[in-house]
């Protein structure tokens, strides 16, 4: 059995196969939306094996590729069942495997009955502090989570015993995959030299996680927890590594790294704790961890009753997320120690700032969020201090000189006499009417558009040289080797596009951003490179439109004369999930208030994309 695992061979098998089967059906999905196709559709739905790319290298599960071999590696899988779990990934329907190998890994080998009682120990503790760390990221009510972690709590619910047991089971894959996913090692073949080790938690491994979770029917949030814990493991061992690098081999840090158990340093040790707490219960966690310790002790030698004990009086600090940005792989102070990564043109402005007191720091998740419409500095910040995630989150202000100055235009246009007359007459309906097929303005329509334009032109030469900046930033990982979320709304959901085409452009950037969401985006829906930029986005491509935005449309077709606009239709590329909030959005500025409503109504967390109506906000 593989040290760092409660779980048997065959265990080990079936979860590396679920892992795969998770990637090539998330690579599937980028093209092949879930949901698109209804019941009653004279088409079929495709299979999944159809859709495979005239070149398999290009199969997240091929060799190649670096996403799947690594993992199984880890997982001590025979190297030669590798192919076979590669073949039966790219070639096969899921559904033919997925229920066997989830029967698999809940299932106990046949072993003796303390070996037995032993897993069992070690995957309730697990269960334990996930449970206690997960109520901890959805409540600041410490007495609960702390109540979660007492030995003998069998947790919320009165499921039988058996049931339970899966479930803790259940835990233990995932953290187990995880683990193998972040560790990312690469051993060489016995008696080929020493091992590679490359740091980082790649976009797609956790797209296909996701959908893992999904099928182990697991709640996203206790994996989460889980990603907090492994955090921690990540700087435990980066921390080692540092103090013993010329004592040590390659391959006894590997074994340091395995040896860490079910557990890992899940609350860091000897003295060098940095909890990554956060917004979390911090109290909570802390006394059901000490709580513990003797389990723990005994379960996870290595670390030690001290360490454990460690974390009673460690709380978040804000150096967390630049420890962490720097256990995978990030140089520097991470992203704000960095305000100007590359100069590009004329931008004098870019800056990445901590949205509220604390911004998650620490976590295994990052995500930089765009305003593009603003009157004041702060609006930059504002549309995304109310929403609730567990992305370390950051915002990026940038040339807020020339934003401000064009929404102000904006503002005052349609505050204007001529304005209000235009809506009185239904001008601009016919605006957005006549954005798709050719159409004559009125005069007074064409002036209104003439004075804004001049403005508009600046912020989107800007906004795609802060694009390119952006991009430049990932591509050399100031965020750390850590999956990211780019949201942004109005010039802002530009940039994300932009950055995802540069991204592109430069080639092989696949496993860098997680999720993409546009929001009322100034972006052509022609002559655009949305293929390639759908495939720089591990996860859900989201375009939120609406078709009452009419300003959008006059500053950007007298802008740019472009046919089609994503801010206001549908975009026609496979993998994009459309969205339409028409019954909120009654205006460009509408999106300064609504955002968080928006992403509330996108559930981001779901792995499957959410299809209903997206209505006013009952008060």
């Amino acid at each position: 059995m593989a040290a760092s695992s409660t779980l048997g061979q065959t265990q080990r098998y079936a979860a590396g196969a679920l892992l795969a089967l998770a990637l090539r059906q998330a690579q599937t999905h980028q093209t092949v939306l879930l949901g698109s196709h209804g019941l009653n559709d004279e088409q079929p739905h495709p299979d999944p094996a159809s859709a495979v790319e005239p070149d398999a290298r290009d199969l997240w599960t091929h060799e190649s590729r670096g996403l799947l071999r690594p993992v199984l590696r880890f997982l001590e899988i025979d190297p030669k069942a590798w192919a076979g779990v590669e073949k039966t990934a790219a070639s096969s329907d899921p559904k033919h495997h997925i229920g066997a190998f989830l029967r698999k890994v809940v299932e106990d080998e046949d072993d003796d009955e303390k070996a037995r009682s032993e897993r069992s120990d070690q995957e309730l503790a697990l269960a334990k502090a996930v449970d206690a760390m997960a109520m901890g990221l959805e409540s600041s009510i410490v007495e609960s989570a702390a109540e979660a972690l007492k030995p003998g709590s069998c947790g919320p619910d009165d499921d039988p015993a058996s049931t339970r047991a899966k479930d803790y089971r259940k835990m233990a894959v995932l953290y187990m995959l995880l683990s193998a996913c972040v560790a990312d090692v690469n051993m060489a073949e016995e008696g080929m030299g020493s091992p590679r080790v490359t740091k980082g938690y790649d976009a797609r491994h956790r797209v296909a996680l996701r959908l893992l979770a999904t099928w182990l029917d697991v709640k996203w949030n206790k994996m989460e927890a889980v990603e907090i814990m492994v955090a921690c493991s990540a700087m435990a061992a980066a921390k080692e590594e540092e103090q013993s690098r010329e004592n040590s081999s390659p391959s006894s840090r590997w074994e340091n790294w395995k040896r860490g158990g079910i557990i890992g340093a899940a609350a860091l040790t000897g003295g060098t704790l940095m909890a990554i707490s956060g917004g979390l219960a911090a109290p909570a966690i802390a006394a059901g961890f000490t709580a513990l310790v003797p389990t723990l002790h005994t379960l996870v030698p290595v670390i030690g009753a001290s360490g454990f004990a460690a974390i009673a009086t460690a709380a978040g600090h804000t150096a967390g997320s630049v420890a962490v940005a720097a256990s995978f792989g990030a140089a520097g102070a991470g992203l704000t120690g960095t305000k100007m990564a590359k100069r590009i043109g004329n931008v004098k402005e870019f800056e990445f700032k901590t949205i509220g007191e604390n911004h998650n720091q620490g976590r295994l998740a990052v995500g930089i969020f765009v305003s593009g419409f603003a009157f004041t500095e702060e609006d930059y910040s504002k549309p995304w201090e109310g929403w609730k995630t567990n992305l370390e989150r950051y915002v990026l202000q940038w040339e807020s000189k020339h934003v401000i100055a064009v929404s102000t235009a904006i503002q005052d246009w349609l505050a204007s006499r001529v304005a209000l007359e235009l809506i009185r007459e239904g001008a601009m309906q016919t605006v957005l009417s006549g954005i798709i097929s050719a159409f004559a303005w009125p005069a007074t329509l064409v002036s209104a558009a003439e004075f804004i334009d001049s403005k508009w032109t600046m912020a989107i030469d800007r906004s795609d040289k802060a694009a390119k900046m952006l991009a430049d930033v990932l591509l050399k990982g100031l965020q750390g080797s850590r999956p990211v979320t780019l949201v942004g709304f109005s010039l802002g959901a530009r940039v994300v596009f932009k950055c995802l085409q540069e991204l592109a452009h430069m080639g092989n950037n696949e496993g860098i951003v997680e999720r993409a969401v546009l929001i009322g985006a100034p972006v052509s829906v022609k002559g655009e490179m949305w293929e390639p930029a759908r495939k720089m986005v591990a996860g859900r491509f989201v375009n939120v439109y609406s078709t009452n935005d009419w300003i959008l449309g006059i500053t950007f077709r007298a802008s740019l004369l472009t046919q089609g606009l994503a801010g206001i239709q549908a975009v026609d590329v496979p993998g994009v999930e459309n969205v339409d909030v028409t019954e909120l959005v009654f205006g460009h500025s509408s999106y300064l208030s609504l955002v968080q409503q928006i992403l509330d109504h996108l559930e981001l967390n779901s792995y499957y994309p959410v299809f209903y109506p997206c209505t006013p906000r009952t008060k």
